[in-house]
């Protein structure tokens, strides 16, 4: 396996520490802090460790301060409720004695049922898009040395932008998406790391209306919560479509909606997320973008 999607799989499984207690090491992808997706990933493995058989179809996050990449982060999972067919887990991610995320997510035993889903929408296939490195050469040029490292050479994940447009009143960006090498047959697995990848690009989809590029240094962003839903099975070690919208912006506060589509169309995962997004203006300059942005 490619070794940096191998150290990524190592990163989400976690060291148990008591029955409900879980630590977590970092990785620096060239960001000020620890990358918000992989703290929602652990976040999700921790609970998932306390639940058999059942399968999670949905987490809601909050992302509380900034992660220290110097410091191991511990989880606590508090098994809230265990019913008839639903599982419900609260875990709190906490570094220097303080947490960092608040996250919820709901387990339930697989059960047939009606279903609809949206359309996937109408983009070239992955083979005929450039890699994020060419097709946006010139923003990553911008980006920190550090950050422009992880892009070039740290990548668990394939990326290929589709097209970014701005109607009335709101933007949309589409992505795929795969992890760079073939994956183990394990469904929570494959969760984790969708999770992971659902943090990059959405945000950014917020600033396509506005012509401000994050490389001014005149933009601070951050996430506020995340939520995450699984609708049906799939591969991150195959192709995902990340469609991406951004319906509104305002009081300093930017929402982006996603939904992961495989190449047959079926649409397996939705997420939303809102954020900080507060302009500087004059000489004073904001921190680092807390996030990989595009």
């Amino acid at each position: 396996m490619h070794p940096v999607l191998d150290d990524l799989i190592t990163l989400l499984q976690l060291e148990r520490i008591e029955k409900n207690i879980f630590r977590g090491e970092s990785r620096d992808i060239g960001s000020a802090q620890v990358f918000g997706g992989q703290v929602l990933g652990q976040a999700l493995s921790a609970a998932q460790h306390t639940v058999d058989e059942r399968v999670v179809h949905s987490l809601h996050a909050y992302f509380l301060r900034r992660g220290d990449m110097q410091a191991p982060i511990v989880y606590e999972v508090d098994r809230a409720r265990d019913g008839g067919s639903f599982s419900s887990r609260r875990v709190v991610a906490i570094q220097h004695g303080r947490p960092i995320l608040n996250l919820a997510a709901s387990f339930q035993d697989p059960e047939p049922g009606v279903e609809h889903q949206s359309l996937m929408p109408a983009v070239p296939a992955p083979e005929e898009c450039e890699d994020i490195l060419q097709a946006a050469s010139a923003l990553v040029q911008k980006m920190p040395e550090l950050m422009r490292r992880y892009m070039a050479d740290k990548r668990a994940f394939e990326m290929r932008p589709v097209a970014q447009s701005q109607a009335a009143g709101g933007a949309t960006k589409n992505v795929w998406v795969r992890a760079v090498d073939s994956l183990p047959d394990d469904p929570t697995l494959h969760q984790n790391l969708l999770a992971y990848a659902s943090d990059f690009e959405l945000l950014g989809a917020a600033m396509i209306p506005h012509d401000m590029p994050l490389a001014e240094g005149r933009v601070i962003m951050a996430s506020l919560d995340h939520a995450l839903w699984f609708h049906r099975k799939f591969r991150i070690d195959e192709w995902l479509l990340y469609a991406i919208d951004s319906p509104n912006a305002s009081g300093a506060r930017g929402l982006a909606r996603g939904q992961f589509f495989d190449q047959a169309g079926r649409l397996i995962a939705s997420c939303a997320q809102e954020g900080l997004i507060r302009v500087i203006d004059g000489a004073d300059k904001p921190p680092s973008d807390p996030k990989l942005q595009s």
